[in-house]
């Protein structure tokens, strides 16, 4: 399916990106202009992605994945965002950003972690 193509429920994929952009940073309760400050993209760039009258480039979607910690995924219409990775987002949305930073190194430390579990198992 293309952009502009419609899905089951009427919408094209950009407006489905569009959508779900805009509910995870509402979300986790981000202004857009805090989402601006963060990734560099100007928050007039943010608002018009979100009402889907810009489109978002692949590195734009990759610094706002990372910002609300879903994966790429996830705003692609291409895997579902689990419970537990949205119960992670609202944990890590009053951290400091230094605090963030520390809890994704501990999750990569964990992934890490199990890979090498994983390949020793074998």
């Amino acid at each position: 399916m293309t952009g502009n193509e419609e899905s089951a429920d009427g919408k094209t994929e950009s407006q489905q990106l569009a959508r779900r952009l805009r509910e995870a940073r509402e979300y986790l309760n981000l202004s857009q202009q805090f989402v601006a400050d963060r990734t560099g993209i100007p928050r007039s760039a943010v608002s018009d992605i979100e009402r889907g009258a810009r489109k978002v480039d692949s590195l734009e979607l990759r610094k706002l994945a990372r910002l609300y910690m879903f994966p790429v995924g996830y705003f692609l219409g291409e895997e579902e965002a689990g419970d537990d990775v949205r119960m992670l987002a609202r944990a890590v949305t009053d951290l400091t950003e230094d605090d963030r930073a520390e809890v994704v190194r501990f999750a990569q430390f964990l992934r890490y972690s199990a890979e090498t579990d994983r390949k020793r198992r074998r």
